[in-house]
């Protein structure tokens, strides 16, 4: 957590993750401030890039994404340029909406949407094996899902040792 991320910060950055259409007048309400005040917070925020962006979050099932997925990836040798140019060429895949650069038996997980199974298997077989370097993939079909946010959990930390 920054050091001057306040307590005003945080409170503004939880109201904006649950709903990033508040207006700046629901905010000030909400934290105590002025309008002015309030509005010069949250442009503090995004120009330190606390807050990057505003979006609209679609629901993936009602959407036709019925196939949620997470695909392990490893790569046959951990060349720079394999492993620089892999993100840059699953990052152009619309299905892929995360990419991570993980430890342990594979290299990369991937959280990929698709419509259904043929879509799964076009994207692993056309798209994502042709990758120069790739070597092993695993995917997992996620059954339901459980609990999924996007917000971060803003409050201090709390020291070692210290109580909760």
């Amino acid at each position: 957590m920054p050091p001057d991320l306040d307590a005003i910060d945080r409170a503004i950055l939880d109201i904006l993750q649950a709903d990033g259409r508040a207006s700046i007048a629901e905010l000030a309400r909400a934290v105590g401030l002025s309008p002015a005040a309030t509005h010069a917070r949250v442009r503090g925020l995004e120009r330190d890039g606390l807050i990057r962006g505003y979006v609209a979050l679609v629901d993936r099932e009602k959407a036709g994404f019925d196939l949620l997925c997470f695909v392990s990836v490893s790569l046959q040798l951990h060349r720079p340029t394999l492993v620089a140019s892999f993100p840059q060429r699953v990052g152009a895949m619309p299905e892929v909406l995360e990419c991570h650069h993980v430890t342990g038996e594979y290299d990369y997980l991937l959280k990929v949407a698709v419509r259904n199974r043929h879509d799964l298997e076009r994207f692993i077989v056309a798209r994502l094996t042709p990758i120069p370097g790739v070597a092993k993939v695993q995917t997992s079909l996620v059954l339901r899902e459980l609990k999924a946010s996007t917000a971060l959990p803003l409050v201090p930390s709390t020291p070692p040792g210290g109580a909760e």
